[in-house]
């Protein structure tokens, strides 16, 4: 199929979401952007998150590691099982209790200005990166198997791709995203369903038999018990868990969508059932990640892993049978990631930064200011996507993950400081510990890695004797973020008190 007839494919599909965007965006006001109204229904939401939390890293990057990873990755995904449950029983009662559009506002509530600035910075900072970086790889994507054929350089590709999700999130926000986000992750997982039954089909075989040529690869293997592999079963399952709790229970593009329903009951069902959904839409793609190994080793195709899945997809052998369905899905899963992204940027420097909800200005006023913000985003997210470019970083859900480990720590000490305990802090030193906390996670990281011993930078620092004492060969994993937050929560403890109320 030429890449023309795919790139019409994908303006379609784009035309198809300004038209949601219009209908739902009428009469939209401040409230409609930030939360919803608070009237969005809980099944969508539900079933639109999908889509958000996936990304387009999940789609290409989950089913390439299985041929060194096998099915680790499930491990990660108990852990986000564990960690979703507190969200439901913890989180959301508190935000719901509070009445909050941002859930960042609670730190200020209980810490202080301080907090509340340094929480939603840190967010700022980390979902502003992290979403660039998963906006990168499906560009990339976009550009290599469709646009390049077409002569058009990646700058333009960002700039146009950047310019459509700015168009259909400019007025309705959250109210309009509900709905795109459910279109499009229903796109997202027929790609996903139909994909997988033509690729076992190619391979001469059915569902069952597919699974048993995977077993013997060794690729079903869930559980690691390598305890020194930073992909050792109890790291991934608590990792996992502080990394939903932090990177959707304290994060306020998700929790944006699960407070635009009406009651906590209804949202607390949302988050049930997404979790649910979630679970099996990962054993899918782990799935589609087996098959697409088998199908590469009986054709001799050898690409980096976050190229295995276009590469097949869009190969002459299928004639365009799946490259379309592909396509769609990816930019399906693109999509939800990053207009989310936006919107939830935008309302968290609205408020948490620059107070507008605060503030005594005329609605119109206000409006206009949010627009700027939201422009104003979209421009960073181009400028990340070409420095990204420039890296040329292949390892894009590792780096996602690593700093998020760093920059949700803070956010997760700071909640749990709070929830957990009656202390007061002293407000001046709130910005000290939640920057040396990172740094020093980072520095264990660091110390803990295999390039640590390979350029032998302990010997050359002096530290060889520390370092194989209090590591010994163990790889810090996902418990990163773990690490991070009780860095973070050991520094509030030392500049905090007793509080003086009753």
């Amino acid at each position: 199929m030429s890449a023309g007839l795919l790139f019409s494919f994908v303006i379609g599909y784009f035309i198809l979401l300004l038209i949601v965007a219009w209908y739902t965006s009428r009469g939209s006001n401040n409230e409609s952007f930030f939360i919803g109204n608070k009237k969005s229904n809980w099944m969508l939401v539900a079933f639109g998150m999908i889509g958000t939390s996936l990304s387009g890293v999940t789609f290409v990057s989950v089913p390439g590691g299985v041929g060194s990873g096998s099915f680790f990755y499930l491990q990660v995904v108990i852990g986000y099982f564990l960690g979703y449950l507190v969200i439901a029983y913890v989180l959301l009662p508190l935000y719901y209790r509070l009445n909050l559009t941002s859930i960042y506002t609670y730190l200020e509530r209980r810490f202080g200005v301080n907090a509340h600035k340094a929480g939603a910075s840190f967010f700022i900072l980390s979902r502003a990166v992290g979403a660039t970086a998963r906006l990168y790889l499906v560009i990339n994507i976009l550009q290599l198997f469709i646009l390049n054929k077409l002569g058009v350089p990646f700058v333009v590709t960002a700039a146009i791709i950047l310019f459509m999700i700015l168009l259909y999130t400019f007025e309705g926000g959250v109210k309009t995203i509900i709905y795109t986000d459910t279109l499009q992750t229903t796109g997202m997982l027929l790609g996903l369903v139909i994909c997988t039954i033509v690729i076992v089909k190619a391979l001469g075989t059915d569902i069952s038999g597919a699974w048993q040529l995977m077993q013997e690869k060794g690729y079903t293997k869930v559980f690691n018990t390598d305890i020194k592999a930073g992909s050792f079963y109890l790291k991934h399952i608590v990792g996992g868990m502080f990394i939903a709790i932090a990177m959707t229970g304290l994060d306020q593009e998700m929790m944006q969508k699960n407070i635009s329903v009406k009651t906590l009951k209804d949202s607390q069902k949302n988050m049930m059932t997404f979790m649910v959904i979630l679970m099996v839409v990962n054993f899918l793609f782990l799935f589609l990640g087996g098959i697409l190994h088998l199908y590469a080793t009986q054709h001799a195709i050898q690409v980096p892993p976050d190229d295995l899945f276009p590469t097949i997809a869009l190969s002459e052998a299928f004639s365009g049978t799946i490259g379309v369905l592909f396509i769609i899905a990816l930019i399906s899963a693109l999509f939800p990631s990053v207009d989310g992204a936006i919107t939830s940027l935008t309302s968290c420097f609205c408020i948490d930064i620059l107070g507008l909800n605060k503030s005594t200005a005329s609605e119109k006023l206000k409006k206009r200011t949010r627009l700027k913000v939201h422009i104003g985003f979209a421009i960073l997210f181009f400028i990340l996507v070409l420095i990204f470019k420039a890296i040329n970083d292949k390892l894009i859900i590792d780096f996602i993950l690593k700093f998020a480990g760093i920059t949700y720590g803070p956010l997760l000490g700071l909640f749990a400081f709070g929830i957990l305990t009656k202390r007061t802090i002293n407000n001046r030193f709130i910005w000290t510990v939640c920057v040396i906390a990172p740094l020093l996670a980072l520095g264990i990281d660091i110390m803990s890695s295999p390039e640590w011993y390979e350029k032998k930078l302990h010997v050359q620092l002096g530290l060889e004797h520390i370092s194989k004492s209090i590591f010994n060969g163990y790889k810090i994993g996902n418990e990163l973020i773990l690490l991070n937050g009780l860095l973070t929560f050991a520094g509030l403890l030392i500049i905090s008190k007793k509080s003086d109320k009753v």
